[in-house]
């Protein structure tokens, strides 16, 4: 839907000043916008959609049917409180009930694996998989390391940019730091677990968005298991009320209560800059201009930045992501084969499918081999569950649920063999995927999904090569390109910047002094955390 807010005078002269520039209305954008207009700059922030939100959106996907689902990204870990308490956000999360399910057939029988955070259940579940309490041990040991990582890496987030040997000092474990930091994680599973489902469980935070082995020695799945364990200082992942899109409406809406101008269907398409000032010029359906500025700040990746400043993007920035995002609506939850859970509970939390060590392993050799994994591994949950108010009262009275189910080891290197090609290959993921769901069911999930108004399935599957035609995520990549470890010198390799450029102290430099990543692609960017927007914004108010 058009952004009934959007400043639409720019043009009028074709040409505009400003004291910052931001180019992408997605969250990291918005918040950066919030925290510098409320600084007293002023911001003008350019939005090539016709809406603002990037992919933390809330849409009505399907035909006549009165439910907003979020798109693309869907719920939030790494989003600091402060940040929401500092700009005045009308925005609330929930945590879920449950923690996670996995099934599994074992033994000629149907059963699987329930985490619910409550100890004296935990412990019989474990006991009940593994035969012995033997297991369960070893996933409280490992996930107290996790824990203490969480409580002292996740507050370093918003502060400037330590050093590595800083952050092993904050850390203060050196069995947690070499596990996470410096060994391929594939290792401290393997010390610490035994049972290869309860390995899978713990794999797939290394996977999310990360195209990997457990072993790979560049460490990417490490760096993408760290983030996804420290979120708010202890890991959790929460449902946002009122789905992705109530926090970027409530997000704009602060940028716009602090001054600052959003101006949606004006796409930039160049960068200029001497150093000291900057000239954005941007295109809209019937127009172009120029907008004039000290500091231009960049909510795309790495490779569009490139783009923008006409240059080549750098081996780092040539991104490939590896996901198959569904999004669902159910008239009902399914039945499962392992008749000791409840549906409620199972889809409550984040229900795994194929995702064994093994099969993960199994899946990402396929993968990398070119082929279509033959088993998909994907990870579900249903939104409705704990967060109804994103079904519209006719749906909620049917008593309709929402699914969402997060694929891996989908990378976009088997995509790109023309329009028809990945339009049937997406069709077959989706086929196979669901397949490897209904296994663990006692009747298919395609009976059911809900109708949309035109009678059609309510079922959306998008491909990296969709994101990147929809979002211009470089290869379809959700987190921009690998995520770097949150230090100086993120990848290990000496490519740390110049700590007295204040721009590198904040993990937000681009090599050019007025011009910033606030994004994704900066270092500690990546989900939905407002952390590279606030950071620009520190970075430019010299904090």
């Amino acid at each position: 839907m058009p952004d009934p807010h959007s400043d639409r005078s720019l043009g009028s002269t074709g040409h505009d000043t400003a004291d910052v520039v931001i180019v992408g209305g997605g969250h990291n954008g918005l918040v950066a916008a919030a925290y510098l207009a409320r600084a007293g700059l002023g911001v003008l922030l350019l939005e090539r959609l016709d809406h603002t939100g990037g992919a933390a959106v809330s849409a009505r996907v399907f035909t006549g049917v009165d439910a907003r689902l979020s798109r693309y990204s869907y719920l939030v870990s790494l989003l600091p409180r402060s940040i929401v308490a500092d700009l005045g956000l009308r925005f609330a999360v929930r945590s879920r009930p449950v923690s996670s399910y996995t099934p599994v057939r074992r033994g000629g029988r149907d059963t699987g694996l329930l985490i619910t955070g409550e100890e004296s259940r935990d412990r019989a579940a474990f006991a009940r998989l593994t035969g012995s309490e033997r297991e369960y041990a070893g996933w409280r040991r490992f996930h107290g390391m996790t824990r203490r990582l969480a409580e002292r890496i996740f507050p370093t987030l918003t502060e400037p940019l330590p050093t590595r040997e800083e952050l092993r000092a904050r850390v203060g474990d050196e069995a947690a730091w070499r596990a996470v930091f410096e060994r391929p994680l594939g290792e401290a599973i393997e010390e610490h677990l035994g049972d290869d489902l309860v390995r899978g469980v713990v794999l797939t935070d290394a996977l999310i968005g990360t195209f990997a082995s457990a072993h790979d020695p560049s460490l990417r799945q490490n760096r993408c298991f760290l983030y996804h364990v420290i979120g708010g200082g202890t890991g959790d992942w929460n449902v946002p009320v009122g789905g992705m899109g109530a926090l970027t409406d409530a997000l704009a809406g602060a940028a716009r209560a602090a001054g600052a101008r959003i101006a949606t269907g004006h796409e930039a398409v160049s960068i200029a800059t001497d150093g000291r000032t900057a000239e954005v010029r941007y295109r809209t359906a019937d127009t172009e201009g120029t907008v004039s500025a000290r500091h231009v700040l960049v909510n795309a990746s790495p490779r569009e930045l490139a783009v923008l400043l006409g240059e080549e993007p750098p081996p780092r920035a040539r991104a490939e992501g590896a996901q198959l995002k569904v999004n669902m609506l159910l008239r009902r939850l399914p039945a499962l084969r392992d008749r000791s859970v409840d549906p409620r509970e199972a889809f409550a939390g984040t229900f795994h499918v194929a995702e064994g060590y093994r099969q993960l392993e199994t899946a990402y050799r396929q993968a990398a081999a070119g082929r279509m994994p033959a088993a998909p591994p994907s990870e579900i949950y249903c939104h409705s569950l704990t967060d109804p108010s994103i079904l519209g009262p006719e749906p909620a009275r049917a008593g309709h649920h929402t699914l969402t189910l997060f694929g891996l080891h989908v990378p976009a290197r088997l995509f790109g063999g023309g329009a028809d090609r990945d339009e049937r290959l997406r069709d077959d993921l989706l086929t196979a995927a669901l397949a490897q769901l209904d296994a663990h069911l006692d009747e298919p999930i395609a009976g059911c999904l809900a109708r949309d108004a035109e009678g059609r399935p309510c079922v959306e599957a998008r491909t990296p090569v969709d994101l990147e035609r929809e979002l211009r995520l470089p290869g379809g990549h959700i987190f921009h390109g690998d995520l770097a470890f949150p230090h100086a010198d993120p990848y290990g390799d000496g490519t740390a910047a110049d700590p007295g450029d204040p721009a590198a102290r904040w993990g937000v430099a681009t090599g050019l002094p007025n011009v910033l990543l606030c994004g994704s692609g900066a270092v500690r960017g990546g989900g939905v955390s407002g952390v590279p927007g606030h950071n620009a914004a520190m970075a430019v108010l010299g904090r």
